[in-house]
């Protein structure tokens, strides 16, 4: 063999075995991880804002069937998402898993207004407002996934934490009557998702994912309904809001492997 010859069985050798050694640091996943991302949510609430009748009270009998009616409907809150993301692989063949945890900056905000006429007093009418917002976002999730190449495709679920807030208020046009409450409650969701993250140069990855969440609700009661000038206290008309959130997200990130 030349000389010629042996210097290219040599150099193909080297290629070879660099392009080997290459594939597999894409294939390996395994380590711990920190990352930002950016996101989108949206979602779907059902707002209740309710009355009751009272013989002390303001209203007439047939204004409550109105006011309930009106104050059944539904919101759909959206707004941005962003945070940071840590966790760990573990790493079997082509079959990654792993844990991941999310703390969140979320501002989901969504609102209805509705106004009908009094029954017992047309033309007069009243107006309720609803509004339904969920801020901050705390995840706690396992993956598993499946690795080609530089990339890997998972399945994601687990745990999260929002507070889910509901601000309704109430005001006429008959008497000047005004009421309003504000509810906000902790609600723990399950989590589901899927995803796919890209290796890039150096140490660093992309990745895109959707998430989606079932918060449930918060409800609460208000009894501060005033109405006429000067204002006249009528607290036997309870006011009850409720409001619950189904959410998806759909974000993407970055993350360094350590």
């Amino acid at each position: 063999m030349s000389r010629k010859q042996i210097l290219l069985v040599t150099v193909f050798a080297a290629c070879t075995s660099a392009t080997v050694q290459s594939h597999a640091a894409g294939d390996d996943w395994t380590g711990w991880y920190l990352g930002g991302n950016l996101g989108y949510g949206w979602g779907n609430s059902t707002d209740k804002t309710t009355t009751v009748f009272s013989p002390t009270g303001y209203f007439a009998a047939s204004s409550v069937p109105a006011i309930n009616s009106a104050g059944d409907g539904k919101t759909k809150p959206d707004g941005w998402t962003g945070g940071v993301t840590g966790g760990y692989n573990w790493q079997s063949g082509k079959l990654v898993y792993g844990l991941e945890a999310d703390l969140e900056a979320m501002n989901l905000k969504g609102s209805r207004t509705s106004t009908a006429t009094y029954p017992c007093c047309a033309p007069t009418s009243f107006t309720i407002t609803q509004t339904t917002k969920a801020n901050n976002l705390f995840m706690a999730r396992g993956r598993v996934g499946y690795a080609e190449g530089r990339a890997l495709y998972y399945f994601t679920g687990g745990v999260s934490v929002t507070d889910l807030k509901v601000q309704d208020s109430f005001s006429d046009n008959f008497a000047a009557a005004a009421a309003s409450n504000s509810t906000k409650g902790t609600k723990t969701s399950y989590v589901v998702g899927v995803g796919l993250e890209y290796k890039l140069q150096s140490m660093w990855t992309a990745k895109i994912e959707y998430l989606h969440f079932d918060f449930g609700g918060v409800s609460g009661t208000s009894n501060n309904l005033t109405a006429f000038n000067p204002p006249v206290a009528f607290p036997t008309n309870t006011f009850t809001s409720s409001a619950n959130l189904r959410t998806d997200v759909v974000r993407v990130g970055m993350n360094y492997r350590f």
